[in-house]
């Protein structure tokens, strides 16, 4: 009873699955390979134009710190005449007109200062765009590897079905005729079944891989096939590159540690800023006083400045050197985040590539042959259907494990990659 429900069950999940094939909206298919994907990539992506913007912003910031102040005019007069009943009355020849200009001069280079923080800033923006770029970049080549190696899992399930499906339609005419049990024949149903099922769930996986392509190449009404010639196990070993080395790389290319490092120099330069806005700035200027002063027509110089009794920034100052310190530490963290990551992929594609490289690159072609042999014996019942089942079991494992391997392997690569900021391993 439980193995009819099974039957039943894997029954539904495929006939669902193909309501959900013919049902689903139409899409294009482009089969592609992983450089015409990244040129998709970096001109359609919009995080990748969206996050342009902000070092486009912060270009705009340091052309604004460079300006200086505006002069500042100041007019004084008559609003309203009583003798004459008259509204700003200019021919008045006894009311009092002031005129002045004023400008205000920053001191202790504080412009300088400013300019330096905004060129700064530009920095950090374009190493957040740089650092964003490495992350979805690594994620499209995960992702294409990944339904590279999906869709020849799926592939090869198409072998074994195919196979299966001839098979179980023979035995059904020979069960009809009383030539084979009808255990036998259910079993050969069960297994075909059991393998499409499983095909599902693995295309499943795959379109799941596939919408974050989608995503990632701004396109959702294509059906992107990764195509690759990459001969996995003819790729060189990565201990062919010493571990310093990739280190070395990371310290060079890796764009969130120089986030870190320019975080410091933004702190640095923000603490001189906060010294020098402790200093208070001049403010010069010149007027003009019409019949108000000790003679008609009076001319003046002004010169204004704050006196720093109480306010001389000290907050400031106290957290900048504050922030100072905490950036020193966080670059530190980032330093050794960076070694950490490089080491851990670094042992992980030498793992893989020792278990790969242990593998008959021959295995899968050899393997296939002898499905075919073997499928041929049972039809001439020179081999039992445990055997048989047996056999079939151990293709599918043995083909979905390969594939595995070669995933795991070009996704060690791929993190490698990601780890010390460059395609250095470029395949």
């Amino acid at each position: 009873m439980k193995k009819f429900n099974n039957r039943k069950r894997q029954t539904f999940l495929i006939v669902f699955s193909l309501l959900c094939f013919l049902y689903a909206p139409a899409q294009d298919t482009l089969r592609i390979t992983l450089p015409e994907a990244e040129k998709i990539f970096a001109e359609k992506n919009v995080s990748l134009l969206a996050e342009k913007y902000n070092v486009s912003i912060a270009q705009a910031q340091v052309i604004q710190a460079k300006l200086f102040n505006n002069p500042n005019f100041q007019f004084t007069g008559d609003i309203y005449n009583p003798q004459q009943n008259k509204y700003f009355d200019i021919s008045n020849k006894t009311g009092e007109y002031i005129a002045g200009v004023q400008q205000l001069i920053l001191l202790a280079g504080k412009r300088n200062k400013q300019v330096k923080l905004a060129e700064t800033n530009v920095a950090l923006a374009q190493n957040r765009l740089f650092d964003l770029l490495r992350t979805l970049r690594y994620t499209l080549r995960s992702d294409f590897y990944q339904a590279y190696f999906f869709q020849n899992s799926i592939n090869a399930y198409n072998v074994q079905i195919a196979s299966l499906e001839s098979l179980n339609s023979s035995y059904q005419t020979l069960e009809a005729k009383g030539e084979v049990t009808l255990k036998d024949a259910v079993r050969i149903q069960s297994l075909l079944y059991s393998l499409k099922a499983e095909q599902t769930s693995l295309q499943n996986q795959f379109n799941d891989v596939e919408a974050e392509m989608q995503l990632l190449l701004q396109n959702n009404h294509t059906w992107f096939v990764p195509q690759s010639d990459i001969n996995v196990a003819a790729i060189p070993s990565v201990k062919a590159t010493p571990l310093q080395s990739l280190i070395d790389t990371a310290y060079a290319n890796r764009y969130d540690l120089k986030l870190a490092q320019n975080n410091l120099l933004y702190s640095r330069q923000n603490y001189t800023l906060q010294k020098a806005l402790a200093v208070p700035d001049l403010s010069l200027g010149a007027s003009f006083d019409k019949r108000g002063s000790f003679v008609e027509s009076a001319s003046f110089f002004n010169m204004a400045i704050d006196l720093p009794f109480f306010n001389r920034n000290q907050g400031n100052i106290k957290a900048a050197k504050n922030d100072i310190d905490q950036s020193k530490l966080l670059l530190d963290k980032q330093t050794f985040v960076v070694e950490n990551e490089v080491q851990k992929a670094y042992i992980k594609a030498l793992n893989t590539d020792k278990l790969l490289q242990s593998i008959d690159p021959d295995f899968r072609n050899k393997f296939e042959l002898l499905l075919k042999s073997i499928t041929e014996n049972f039809q001439k019942r020179n081999i039992s259907m445990l055997e048989f089942t047996d056999f079939y079991e151990s293709y599918k494992q043995n083909i979905l494990q390969i594939n595995g391997l070669q995933n795991d392997r070009m996704q060690a690569i791929e993190a490698l990659n990601f780890t010390i900021g460059k395609t250095l391993l470029n395949y």
